[in-house]
């Protein structure tokens, strides 16, 4: 169980920029950064919190997040219509798409702790200025 817990905390072991942020800002807009994880409504804290930087930075990680899923599910669509090996292209979907919960989870997560943290391999990508 301690090699599990190692491995979750390497795994989680991304960039934490909390420190650039005013509390003031974090404290008052937890809320729109957890939206940002949750699929389109990235679209609230988008237009209702533009003037937070916390909450761009979420909505940043939550568009990055959306467009790594839609990427997977085209290439994986398109790839499980193969005639025997298509099956394998579902499974890797459906494990892909447990990945991207488990990495809404996480934002959502970071967010509602108050901290800045990249997700892990997409986290440093920006979209969002």
């Amino acid at each position: 169980m301690a090699d599990l817990n190692q491995k979750i905390n390497e795994f989680n072991n991304t960039k934490d920029s909390t420190s650039e942020f005013d509390p003031n800002d974090i404290q008052q807009n937890k809320v729109m950064a957890i939206l940002a994880y949750l699929s389109w409504l990235v679209l609230i804290p988008l237009f209702a919190a533009k003037e937070s930087k916390f909450a761009r930075y979420h909505c940043n990680q939550g568009i990055m997040l959306a467009i790594a899923e839609i990427i997977v599910w085209v290439i994986f669509g398109i790839l499980s219509i193969i005639p025997y090996v298509g099956w394998i292209f579902i499974v890797l979907n459906s494990f892909i798409s447990l990945v991207c919960f488990v990495f809404a989870v996480t934002g959502i997560i970071n967010a509602a702790n108050g901290k800045a943290k990249e997700l892990p391999f997409i986290g440093k990508f920006n979209i969002l200025k």
